[in-house]
């Protein structure tokens, strides 16, 4: 039996797929590493200084670890709600109103501008509320509905007889959770831990409004950079939040594989 061969159009196809996704990447890694003063591709000859610009640059370094804690934070927020709100969700979806689930999925179907300036108006404004606490608040809300929703799309396939069957045994609920329900699902928790995390520190909208004097996250101050300057330092920045995404990517693959959250 001739065994299948592919079409030479959709090989070229999946080329020119490759190279539309992949194209922006390499143009960006390429200006990080230009020895110029200003942003160019092909890059002139090749340097890494600025990557070391980065952190010589003080604003740089100090909003680089105010988006990691408030990625952090927030991430750690949206789960400690959505674990409980995406079990109850599933566990009592007979019991539970129907608009219920549609309430935890607002903030997405809400304009980050339109979040943003309301949290502006009502907390940073209204409740004279620190400018950290805002932010974080603000970043809570947005990467919540992700963290429901991946939580729910995997006790979904829970059998949630098998908790009941605990209980009956005399297991405490408490205990059933943290010991049946939570590890069958933990897959579910590390992807939804995975894209809160990078969409909260690559926000732009919501932290355009809530950020004030001394606090500001990197890509806020990305924005400020290019205002004054055209140079290789914002590929550079760029580049380090791609590093970042991959390194978390890497550290799942190297922990549980990433099969493992496909289950």
């Amino acid at each position: 039996m001739m065994p299948n061969r592919l079409h030479p159009a959709l090989i070229g196809f999946a080329i020119l797929v490759y190279l539309f996704l992949m194209g922006p990447l390499v143009i960006v890694f390429g200006a990080a590493l230009s020895d110029t003063t200003f942003l160019t591709f092909p890059p002139q000859g090749l340097t890494l200084r600025w990557f070391e610009r980065i952190f010589e640059i003080g604003a740089f370094r100090r909003t680089i670890v105010t988006s990691v804690e408030i990625a952090f934070l927030a991430t750690a927020l949206a789960l400690l709600i959505g674990i409980p709100a995406a079990y109850a969700l599933n566990r009592y979806r007979i019991q539970l109103p129907a608009w219920l689930s549609t309430l935890f999925v607002l903030p997405i179907l809400v304009p980050e501008i339109v979040l943003g300036f309301s949290l502006l108006r009502s907390v940073a404004v209204g409740q004279s509320a620190p400018i950290f606490l805002t932010l974080l608040i603000g970043h809570t809300l947005i990467v919540l509905p992700y963290c429901v929703r991946v939580i729910s799309a995997s006790l979904a396939s829970f059998d949630f007889s098998i908790e009941e069957a605990a209980i009956s045994l005399g297991s405490r609920p408490i205990k059933t959770f943290f010991t049946i329900v939570l590890p069958n699902v933990r897959s579910g928790v590390i992807a939804a831990f995975i894209l809160a995390f990078i969409t909260s520190i690559n926000d732009v909208s919501v932290s355009l409004f809530l950020t004030g004097p001394g606090i500001s996250t990197l890509p806020i101050q990305i924005l400020a950079h290019v205002e004054q300057f055209f140079d290789p330092v914002i590929a550079s920045v760029s580049v380090l939040l791609m590093l970042l995404t991959v390194a978390v990517m890497a550290i799942v693959e190297r922990t549980l594989g990433l099969t493992f959250l496909a289950k």
